[in-house]
């Protein structure tokens, strides 16, 4: 039995260069969140602004507010089309890294919002299930909770977001809503006298932040935390910014510089399978002769291992079987068409018998 080549060690040296930062801008409610980020998205150290507008109602006014310059991106507010807008920022932003210019600044106001949706979309999900009705059936006002695969879907829904957030070669604004809360034990019992601070938002949201800043109405600005070489933020410290504006915090305190192109972060996937995915997709919407040209070419790619080639397929060919033998969306003769059926009659029925009624009661 032969034995496996060994991979060639690739290795390169560090270039020191300070990537484009992820910022985290949280707060009160009139706090200057969106204010300071429209401000932003007009420097001239900065190319192209992206503005995503979630759940907020601000981002047409603040095209006013001094500085700003940016495109609003219209979306119809369901998650696959947000997804599909931040790739396609996230796509600008790598065409406009490669040709070496400034970098693209993306503001989603608010992620908070972003998560609420997928909170919705999770209860709704298990209300409407099997055992949520059975429960509501019995009592319509019952408390249903979802169950963690359900949570596991919306988290899977918020990471594909934040992943294209993370990799974005250009700089991204996300704004939360912040509040003060009273603080409770490991009990979830109130602690007397004292105060908690929360961010709406899954908790990893700070994980996913290069920069974590945090406006408050009777405060300076400060950043409660940061990951940089350039200047530090000890734990419980928070350090407040009396002349905070997010490009000094950019190209000032955190040193980044448009003469230093961070590297491209490369995309992670399970398998090389993954990125045949949505060329499958693609074909289908195409139809079943573009579906057998996409089979025939995967064979050539000789990056993907046999095992791979087999998943491509194997998605390829339940396409064209769908493309071919598309499901019916209901069945003319099964019961729940003839329960329609009794409906309808029993409407109709209705409608004569008020025909029925004396001309001077019908009036």
């Amino acid at each position: 039995m032969s034995t496996p080549p060994v991979p060639k060690l690739r290795t390169r040296k560090p270039t020191g260069v300070i990537p484009w930062p992820v910022i985290l801008l949280e707060g009160e409610e009139k706090a200057g969140k969106s204010h300071t980020a429209a401000s932003f998205t007009g420097s001239e150290l900065t190319g192209q602004a992206y503005w995503l507008e979630l759940g907020e109602d601000t981002a047409d006014e603040y095209a006013k507010v001094p500085g700003a310059d940016y495109l609003l991106i219209e979306h119809n507010g369901t998650y696959r089309d947000i997804l599909g807008q931040i790739e396609a920022v996230h796509a600008e932003a790598k065409r406009a890294a490669a040709a070496k210019e400034k970098p693209v600044v993306l503001v989603i106001d608010s992620v908070s919002m972003l998560w609420r949706m997928l909170v919705n979309w999770t209860n709704e999900r298990a209300r409407r299930s099997n055992s949520g009705q059975a429960k509501l059936r019995k009592d319509p006002d019952t408390e249903v909770k979802p169950s963690m695969n359900l949570w596991n879907d919306a988290y899977e829904r918020w990471a594909r977001v934040m992943y294209l957030v993370r990799t974005m070669p250009g700089i991204v604004v996300l704004l939360a809503r912040g509040k003060e809360i009273a603080a409770v034990d490991g009990n979830g019992d109130p602690i007397p006298r004292t105060k908690d601070w929360r961010v709406e938002g899954h908790k990893s949201l700070a994980y996913d932040a290069t920069v974590w800043v945090r406006l408050r109405r009777e405060n300076h600005p400060q950043i409660v935390g940061a990951r940089s070489l350039n200047f530090e933020v000890p734990r419980g410290e928070p350090k407040p910014l009396p002349d905070f504006t997010i490009e000094r915090l950019v190209f000032g305190l955190m040193g980044c510089s448009i003469h230093n192109q961070p590297r491209a972060t490369p995309e992670l996937t399970g398998d090389l399978a993954q990125a045949w995915m949505p060329k499958v997709q693609a074909a289908a919407a195409q139809g079943v002769e573009a579906l057998q040209k996409l089979w025939l070419s995967v064979a050539k790619d000789q990056s993907l291992a046999r095992e791979e080639v087999l998943v491509v397929r194997a998605d390829i060919e339940r396409k064209a079987a769908d493309l071919e033998n598309p499901k019916k969306l209901s069945d003319p003769t099964g019961d729940a068409a003839r329960l329609r059926a009794a409906a309808a009659q029993q409407d109709a029925d209705a409608e004569g018998s008020f025909d029925e009624v004396p001309g001077e009661l019908a009036s």
